[in-house]
C-alpha cells in the first residue's frame, strides 16, 4: 500500500500537507505524532475509510485491511461473539474468533450495551485479528487493557505474518512490536527505518537540524535585504532574479510552522499534609463471596509516590477508593492524616458534561478568571499552557478527542490546590509529549501521589514503590508492597519466584536423602539415634529463629524507601531472605522426616 502526497485541510491550517506512507509486506510502523496532528485521519484513508482532498492512494486489489476503531460501534449486534464474528472474510475459520475471545477474557455471551471500556477494546482486537489480515492498522489498540492482556497482545503480534501500523502513547509497547517509526508533524511525514526506540534522539536531531536551517535562512534574508538596500549593482539596475529569490525566502521564513508547543504546567501548590498521609490496617472488601482487598496494611508518608498496577478487576479502584477514603472497608480501618486537600483524575471522567463549555469547565461557571497558585489568570491564557486555542474556549466538550478531554481534566485538577493528588489510568488518550509533562509534574509534586496505571514505562519514570496482587495470574484479594518502579516490581517477583524453585527442588533433594538414611536406621535397631534425638528436640526452635529473622528482613525491605535510598543493602536483604526461607524448609521437611520415623518406632 502506498500513500503519496496526502492533502487534507479542516478549516485554515492544513492537517495533512503533503503526507506519505509506504507499507511493504511484513512492515511493523509506529505512527508517531501530537494528539490532533491527523495520525488517525492519515490511518483511516489508509483504511480506504476517509477520503484525502489531494494526492494519490494505492492499495493492491488482493491486500485484505483491518481497522481498529479506538470507539468501537457494536451497533446491530446481540453479543460480542457476533460482533467478532462479523469481521471474518469468506473461507476465514470461526475457531480464531473462539481462540481470542478466550485468550482476551470474554465467553462471547457479553452485551454489547454492558461492556466497561477494557471488554470493547478486548472485542474489537478480537475482530480485527481474527481474519488475520494482510494490513493490520491499530489506533490505540493498549487503551483500558491491562497489563496481563498487553503482554499478551506484544506476544501475539510478534507472531503475526501480516503487516502492522500502530498508533499508541505505550512506549514500551511501541519499542516491542516496531521496527520502522513514521512521524508525523505539521502535516507531513518523516520516515526512521528503525524501532520506536531510537525515535525520540532521531527527532531531536532533526529539530536541531531545522532550528539551525531556520536561523541560517534568517542571516540569508538579513544578506539580501542589505544587498538591496546598499549593494552598488542594486543602486544601477535591478536585478530580478535576486529580488524573486529575496521574496521566496522571506515567505519560506514567514510561513514556517515550528513544532506544536510544549504543555507548559505546574500544580497549584497547598499547605503541606501531615507527616502520616494515610494509615491502613487490616483492610479488607469482598463482593459477594470475591475478595478484592483481604488484610491489608499500608502506611503513606508525605511525598510517597505509590503506583498500583495488577488486572482488570484485581481491586485496583476498590483498594484505591478505600486509601483515599471514598470506601468503607467491610474489616479493619484507614485513618487519613492531617491537612489533606485531594485533587483526583478519574479513569471514568465522570464529572464531564458533553454541552458544557471548555472555559465554563475550567472555571466552574465562575467568570473569566481562575486562580492558579494564588495567581489570577485568564481562562484563554490557562488554556493555551494546555495547547487549546483561544478560540476553543466556547467549544463544546462533545466536540473534544480523547486526548483533549484527558488533557482538560488535566487542566482541570492542577489548577486545583492540592497535596494529596490521585490519578486512576492518567495515561489513557495522552500524547507522550503530554505524558512527559505529567511525568515531570508528578517527580516535582510537593505533596504525595498515588496512581493506578498500566503503563510499564510511566511507572518506572514516575512512582517509588508498587502495589500489586500476591499473585499477577489469579488474583485472590491478597495485596503486596514492591520497592521501586514496575521493573523492580518484576525482578523482584522473578528472584522469588527462583527461590522458591530452588527451595523446592532442595527439599525433594533432602527428603530423597532423609528417607534413605531413616530406613536403614529403622529397619536394623528400631530407634532414634542421638543426633536423631538431638535434631527433633531443637529443629523447632531453629526454625522459630529463622521465621523471626524472615519476619525482619520482610519488614525492612517492605519500607517504600529502602529500595531507592539502599540499593545495595536492598539486594543483600533479598538474597539473605532467600537463604533463610530455604533453610526454613529444609529443616521443617527434616523435622517432618524425624517425627514420622519416631511414630513409627513408638507405634
Amino acid at each position: 500500500m502506498k500513500l503519496d502526497d496526502i492533502h487534507l485541510t479542516f478549516g485554515g491550517t492544513p492537517l495533512l500537507n503533503g503526507a506519505d506512507l509506504q507499507v511493504e509486506p511484513g512492515d511493523r510502523i509506529c505512527l508517531v505524532g501530537r494528539n490532533g496532528s491527523g495520525k488517525s485521519t492519515l490511518m483511516k484513508i489508509a483504511a480506504g475509510l476517509a477520503e484525502p482532498q489531494s494526492g494519490e492512494v494505492f492499495r493492491h486489489p488482493s491486500t485484505t485491511i483491518r481497522y481498529l476503531f479506538q470507539a468501537p460501534d457494536f451497533g446491530g449486534f446481540a453479543d460480542v461473539r457476533s460482533y467478532a464474528e462479523a469481521g471474518l472474510a469468506p473461507g476465514d475459520d470461526p475457531h480464531r474468533v473462539t481462540y481470542l475471545l478466550e485468550h482476551l477474557g470474554l465467553t462471547g455471551e457479553e452485551e454489547p450495551a454492558r461492556l466497561s471500556g477494557g471488554e470493547a477494546r478486548r472485542a474489537a482486537l478480537a475482530r480485527v485479528l481474527a481474519p488475520a489480515p494482510d494490513l493490520l492498522l491499530l489506533d490505540e489498540p493498549t487503551n483500558h487493557l491491562d497489563l496481563p492482556t498487553i503482554e499478551w497482545l506484544e506476544s501475539e503480534l510478534s507472531g503475526f505474518r501480516g503487516a502492522i501500523i500502530t498508533i499508541s502513547h505505550d512506549r514500551r509497547f511501541l519499542e516491542k512490536v516496531s521496527r520502522a517509526t513514521v512521524w508525523l508533524d505539521r502535516g507531513t511525514t518523516r520516515r526512521l527505518d528503525r524501532g520506536f526506540a531510537h525515535f525520540e534522539d532521531w527527532r531531536d536531531q532533526v529539530m536541531e537540524e531545522e532550528e539551525r536551517n531556520l536561523h541560517k535562512l534568517g542571516r540569508a534574508i538579513e544578506r539580501e535585504e542589505h544587498w538591496l538596500r546598499y549593494g552598488v549593482t542594486a543602486r544601477r539596475k535591478r536585478n530580478v532574479r535576486r529580488l524573486g529569490e529575496l521574496q521566496s525566502m522571506r515567505q519560506e521564513y514567514r510561513t514556517h510552522r515550528g513544532p506544536t508547543g510544549r504543555v507548559e504546567a505546574q500544580a497549584s501548590d497547598v499547605a503541606q499534609s501531615g507527616k502520616l498521609v494515610i494509615e491502613a490496617e487490616a483492610i479488607g472488601k469482598s463482593y459477594g463471596e470475591t475478595p478484592a482487598v483481604a488484610n491489608f496494611s499500608l502506611r503513606v508518608h508525605r511525598g510517597d509516590r505509590i503506583g498500583l498496577v495488577g488486572p482488570n478487576g484485581a481491586g485496583k479502584t476498590t483498594l484505591l477508593n478505600m486509601l483515599t477514603g471514598r470506601l468503607e472497608p467491610d474489616t479493619g480501618f484507614v485513618r487519613l492524616g492531617t491537612n489533606l486537600d485531594i485533587a483526583v483524575l478519574d479513569q471514568r471522567r465522570d464529572d464531564l458534561d458533553e454541552n458544557d463549555t471548555l472555559a465554563h469547565y475550567l472555571t466552574d461557571g465562575r467568570g473569566d478568571t481562575l486562580l492558579v497558585n494564588g495567581v489570577q489568570k485568564h481562562v484563554t491564557g490557562y488554556m493555551k499552557d494546555f495547547l487549546f486555542q483561544p478560540e476553543q474556549s466556547r467549544t463544546p466538550i462533545r466536540e473534544l478527542s480523547g486526548g483533549e478531554r484527558a488533557r482538560l481534566m488535566l487542566a482541570r485538577i492542577l489548577s486545583r490546590p492540592s497535596n494529596l493528588l490521585v490519578l486512576d489510568e492518567p495515561t489513557n488518550d495522552l500524547d507522550m509529549e503530554t505524558l512527559d509533562l505529567l511525568q515531570e509534574l508528578v517527580a516535582g509534586y510537593e505533596g504525595t501521589v498515588i496512581l493506578v496505571s498500566h503503563d510499564r514505562d510511566f511507572l518506572d519514570r514516575t512512582v517509588s514503590s508498587v502495589i500489586a496482587p500476591a499473585d499477577l495470574s489469579a488474583p485472590d484479594g491478597r495485596w503486596t508492597v514492591f520497592a521501586g518502579g514496575f521493573s523492580d516490581m518484576m525482578a523482584q517477583r522473578k528472584l522469588s519466584a527462583d527461590a522458591a524453585k530452588k527451595a523446592t527442588a532442595e527439599k525433594k533433594a533432602a527428603t530423597a536423602g532423609n528417607r534413605d538414611k531413616a530406613q536403614p536406621a529403622a529397619a536394623s535397631s528400631r530407634k532414634l539415634s542421638y543426633k536423631q534425638k538431638f535434631a527433633l528436640e531443637t529443629l523447632p526452635k531453629e526454625i522459630e529463629t529463622k521465621q523471626a529473622e524472615i519476619a525482619a528482613i520482610e519488614a525492612r525491605m517492605a519500607k517504600p524507601d529502602y529500595f531507592t535510598k539502599q540499593a545495595e543493602a536492598f539486594a543483600r536483604d533479598a538474597k539473605a531472605l532467600e537463604t533463610l526461607r530455604g533453610d526454613v524448609d529444609r529443616m521443617e521437611e527434616e523435622w517432618l522426616e524425624l517425627e514420622v520415623l519416631r511414630e513409627e518406632i513408638e507405634g
